[in-house]
């Protein structure tokens, strides 16, 4: 159903086929590999809620940072 209705779609939609395990390839990858190296690093919580906290902390850090969102967007190297 889904092959047929994006052969309708031709005019407007382009699709790009991708692997089916390809984390090079998806930014959020990147996301949480920087966490994982700044707020996430060597954090050894008592309590679940301190890794909600670190983990809130670490993508308000990176939401509000232009360019490092977009360097794991051009991580990927897909063009946009």
């Amino acid at each position: 159903a889904m092959t047929a209705w994006l052969a309708t779609q031709r005019d407007w939609l382009h699709v790009e086929r991708l692997p089916a395990y390809a984390p090079e390839l998806n930014p959020i990858e990147q996301v949480w590999g920087n966490m994982k190296s700044t707020e996430l690093a060597n954090l050894c919580p008592d309590i679940l809620d301190e890794v909600r906290i670190a983990t809130e902390t670490g993508l308000t850090r990176i939401g509000s940072n232009y360019d490092l969102c977009h360097s794991f967007l051009d991580h990927t190297g897909l063009p946009l």
